[in-house]
């Protein structure tokens, strides 16, 4: 099918190549065409040429009004799609936002995903999923090109919220595994011996097998970015606020990472979270 696909950063662009590779004819857009342009696919001038005729247009932006733009600003997408083609907003965003444009829209899906820049290039992200039966019955056949778990959580906005319990447990579980490797590091243990014994019972997490080694050898460029999960972590607070819920310990790790911003990590991966540890 004709698809366009509107945000080519990091996690973006391998994403619009394996709709390619999946047979799919798609037209990107990128707020800097450079990189529009880098993935090797035809390149539109604004988010309303791009849509202009697709049966799906999919979103992959930074924030709220990133977000905002290319669907109901100048030139957004919105105005130029046709009444039967389906919206798959994959950026993070606030509920509040996925519910707006669900009005605007009844075929639209927020869709926000967890894998990070590997899962993505990969094709094997998963990805949550908030919209109507028939909005996801239209979206699903466009995501399973890079997808490998595709679950429809609820209605509008339930995906962003789905995606916030993802944020939440991550950054618990982060600070959890910076302070075990510290607490091994100044035990004088054997950290490699140290991960294959816990690694294989309760204590086991993804965070854990992919990121401890890294960790221990200070290297914090694998992709999602201290300033992505600070906004992410925002949004869930920001929700939690309006919900009720309470969240102390993101809260607190929330803080730990602006310790880390501000020591220069901003643009390092969330396992920098270990750095403000001694």
């Amino acid at each position: 099918m004709k698809i366009a696909f509107i945000g080519t950063g990091v996690m973006g662009a391998p994403m619009a190549r394996h709709l390619a590779a999946a047979g799919h004819d798609v037209t990107v857009y990128n707020r800097t065409r450079a990189k529009a342009a880098a993935t090797g696919l035809a390149v539109a001038d604004t988010p309303a040429a791009a849509a202009r005729g697709a049966a799906a247009v999919v979103t992959c932006v930074g924030n709220d009004a990133d977000l905002e733009a290319v669907t109901l600003g100048a030139d957004g997408a919105f105005a130029a799609m046709a009444d039967d083609a389906v919206f798959i907003d994959h950026t993070t965003v606030s509920a509040g936002i996925a519910r707006r444009l669900a009005a605007a829209r009844a075929l639209s899906v927020d869709a926000p995903v967890s894998g990070g820049q590997a899962g993505a290039e990969a094709g094997k992200l998963s990805i949550m999923c908030g919209g109507s039966p028939d909005a996801l019955a239209k979206a699903e056949p466009v995501m399973r090109a890079y997808a490998a778990r595709i679950v429809h959580v609820g209605d509008a906005g339930a995906g962003q919220q789905t995606k916030m319990v993802n944020q939440i447990c991550i950054a618990g579980v982060l600070q959890g595994v910076a302070e075990g490797l510290r607490f091994a590091q100044k035990s004088g243990l054997d950290l490699d011996k140290v991960l294959e014994a816990v690694s294989g019972g309760a204590a086991q997490s993804w965070q854990m097998v992919n990121r401890w080694d890294s960790m221990a050898e200070g290297r914090f460029d694998f992709g999602f970015a201290i300033d992505w999960m600070r906004k992410d972590l925002g949004l869930a607070l920001d929700e939690a606020k309006a919900n009720g819920a309470v969240l102390p310990v993101t809260a607190l790790v929330d803080q730990f990472y602006a310790e880390v911003q501000a020591m220069g990590g901003a643009r390092q991966d969330t396992s920098a979270l270990v750095r403000r540890l001694p």
